[in-house]
């Protein structure tokens, strides 16, 4: 989209304050953030989530720097007009500032990210103070932290019980206070995500968090039903179910290559009789 230009962090403040809803979408690649940006969204995540739904691991975890890089690019090659946001990687930013800005200046300089996400709460937050004073911009992610599935016992539910619930409100202020510019809420209950969203100023984005939250993100894969098999999830809706007609049209392509009905006449090229004649001599007359 020629006419469309990147969001910042103000503008995306100024849309929760005016009651703006941000729309959010995971790409991995050139062609699924190409379309992502001719259909309008308003921001990028380049999760780890690729991990699961591109590179086939069973979580997360083993996501490397390298592959976000990597995948970042393609990404901003596809969305030259979209703000992108990369996650980092499973351990990336746990340790000194030195390691952790050096992760940092890879996805911003080499994948030409926007902004990168960090997974974690007040363990985290001197790590997002560091990065925003380095001054590149953090969108924090609380609630179901997928680095962390190990520690939390597998995908549950966040915020069912009050004590957990104001777990995630102190988290949410003390990443808002470190500087992130916004904050991920994800399988947080609908009670609590509207809570937290009115109790900061930054904007929350949430995935399986109700309706209250001030954008929504979803993985693409999930939105368009993009998997084999695809694992229903309560959270997800599906606007397209690509996977089905992706599979049928390769049944159908094989199907017409066994039975040669593949290429047809409009799909191939003929020559004249004189290229025949310099490929078999006289014996090429007439052969076709």
């Amino acid at each position: 989209m020629a006419d469309k230009h990147a969001l910042n962090i103000i503008k995306m403040k100024k849309m929760k304050t005016d009651g703006v809803p941000l729309s959010m979408l995971t790409a991995y690649d050139y062609p699924s953030a190409l379309l992502a940006e001719e259909a309008g969204i308003d921001l990028i995540l380049v999760g780890d989530s690729l991990g699961n739904v591109v590179l086939g691991y069973d979580t997360t975890l083993p996501v490397t720097i390298e592959d976000m890089v990597y995948h970042t690019r393609s990404v901003k090659r596809g969305a030259p007009n979209t703000f992108i946001v990369a996650d980092m990687p499973f351990m990336t930013y746990h340790g000194s500032v030195d390691e952790t800005l050096r992760g940092v200046r890879r996805l911003m300089q080499e994948g030409q990210a926007h902004a990168v996400k960090m997974e974690g709460g007040l363990e985290i937050c001197s790590a997002v103070s560091a990065v925003v004073a380095a001054g590149v911009p953090v969108l924090g992610h609380i609630g179901l932290t997928p680095q962390s599935v190990n520690m939390i016992g597998g995908y549950r539910i966040q915020g069912k019980d009050a004590k957990d619930a104001q777990r995630l409100m102190d988290e949410a202020k003390a990443l808002e206070a470190a500087g992130a510019f916004g904050i991920v809420l994800e399988l947080v209950t609908e009670e609590v995500a509207e809570a937290i969203s009115k109790a900061v100023s930054i904007p929350t984005i949430g995935i399986g968090a109700g309706r209250y939250c001030d954008g929504q993100v979803l993985v693409f894969h999930d939105v368009l039903r993009y998997a084999s098999p695809y694992r229903e999830k309560k959270f997800v809706k599906t606007y397209a179910d690509v996977g089905t007609l992706i599979r049928e049209g390769i049944t159908s392509y094989v199907q017409e290559v066994k039975d040669r009905s593949f290429p047809a006449e409009e799909h191939v090229f003929s020559a004249d009789e004189t290229v025949l004649e310099s490929l078999y001599g006289n014996a090429g007359k007439g052969v076709k």
